[in-house]
């Protein structure tokens, strides 16, 4: 296997909303993220359809810990003792101790945590290399960069490798071709501004291709960043101008999840539903109105 190669995890039995990218390193197997525990079936098929095993891998090249993207991490590498986790130094820990975030997350999805994502198991701490993203990192033949991309998450990376950029959430949602990218917005650690530095460094990079989780491979474009900076920002301020206007969270949820879905359909119309699935607008609304709210505090702190 020469070039990266996307395994889809068909999470919750649908096709094109988490994947993850597979590298052959001439020492093992690297893969890009692992997909949360309830995708680790689908995960260990794909990598027998490209004629490999789950004890194949060798790297686990992490790029947040939020639990679509790392879930698995922990069994992964419970199954393979040879394999290693590479994960930003402040996400380190949940992975080492995954209690509190398992905690905060079961207040949001309840119930449905475990059709949702699965077991996650803890990581050994000493098969964990903390990354400050700012490393290049020897893995077999390969060279691979460490960029811290703050934005999406405090404690995110990207990775960079010869041609191909595996860009994690920051690099935007993009479930087609013709679909304008999109940041998924989540809570609790949004930052516009970081977020905006970060996109300034992946698009100086020279890469010839994005590896996006959600979902797919696309050819490193100007207009891939241009339209995922347009929307970014036209999405956080449709959240500011509804709070600033006094809305509770449902009406500005409402407001955003209409205009979203307008604009989406317009540029095909698989792509409300699809975009509604893999990354729920009710979701972007709170990231985003915790980071205006957290912005307006400090701005009041400081008057």
């Amino acid at each position: 296997m020469s070039r990266p190669q996307l395994l889809d995890l068909h999470f919750l039995q649908t096709p094109g909303v988490i994947g993850v990218f597979v590298l052959d390193t001439g020492d093992g197997l690297a893969l890009i993220d692992t997909g949360p525990g309830s995708t680790l079936a689908q995960l260990q098929l794909g990598l027998e359809g490209l004629g490999a095993r789950l004890a194949d891998v060798r790297h686990l090249l992490l790029t947040h810990v939020h639990f679509d993207h790392v879930g698995a991490a922990g069994t992964v590498l419970a199954q393979v003792p040879a394999a290693r986790a590479y994960v930003h130094e402040r996400g380190a820990a949940h992975l080492a101790r995954p209690a509190r975030l398992l905690a905060s997350a079961g207040q949001i999805y309840g119930d449905q945590m475990d059709r949702l994502w699965g077991p996650m198991q803890p990581a050994p701490p000493e098969r964990l290399q903390a990354l400050s993203g700012s490393e290049v990192l020897r893995l077999g033949r390969l060279e691979v960069r460490a960029l811290a991309t703050p934005g999406h998450a405090s404690h995110h990376l990207a990775y960079h490798v010869g041609d191909d950029l595996f860009t994690g959430d920051v690099g935007g949602i993009r479930l087609l071709a013709a679909q304008t990218p999109r940041a998924p917005t989540p809570p609790p650690d949004i930052d516009l501004d970081a977020w905006q530095t970060s996109l300034a460094l992946l698009e100086g990079t020279d890469a010839a291709w994005l590896h996006l989780a959600h979902f797919g491979t696309y050819r490193n474009t100007p207009e891939h960043w241009a339209g995922l900076r347009r929307t970014l920002a036209a999405d956080a301020e449709r959240v500011r101008t509804g709070l600033a206007a006094g809305d509770d969270l449902e009406r500005v949820t409402a407001n955003f999840t209409l205009a979203l879905m307008e604009e989406l359909r317009a540029e095909h119309p698989e792509l409300p539903a699809r975009f509604d699935f893999a990354c729920p607008p009710w979701m972007s609304v709170q990231g985003l109105a915790r980071y205006w709210q957290r912005r307006a505090a400090r701005a009041g702190a400081q008057a």
